[in-house]
């Protein structure tokens, strides 16, 4: 029974939300760099991800998950995104 409501109350919220009428049906197209897509295709990994711990202030961490959220993405990724932006920017200007 405790399932049933729940799923009930989960079809409300969208029947609500008019996000089945968003929907599209059929084959969604976009274009991917050819090599991309042949990397992609034949799973070959250009680089390993390592692990590493840091020590961050809690609001922060808070704040990185929410702005991760609002973009649908892992905080993770967003992290690593800035930190590899940052890393170029410092690149680029030690060159000049």
């Amino acid at each position: 029974m405790r399932i049933e409501n729940k799923t009930n109350k989960w079809t409300d919220y969208y029947d609500q939300a008019d996000i089945f009428e968003e929907l599209i049906e059929g084959p969604i197209h976009f274009n991917l760099d050819p090599r991309l897509k042949q990397d992609i295709l034949s799973k070959r990994t250009k680089r390993k991800l390592k692990n590493m711990a840091i020590k961050m202030d809690p609001l922060q961490v808070i704040a990185i998950r929410k702005l991760a959220t609002k973009k649908s993405i892992p905080y993770q990724t967003l992290i690593r995104h800035w930190l590899s932006e940052m890393i170029k920017k410092e690149l680029t200007l030690n060159r000049a």
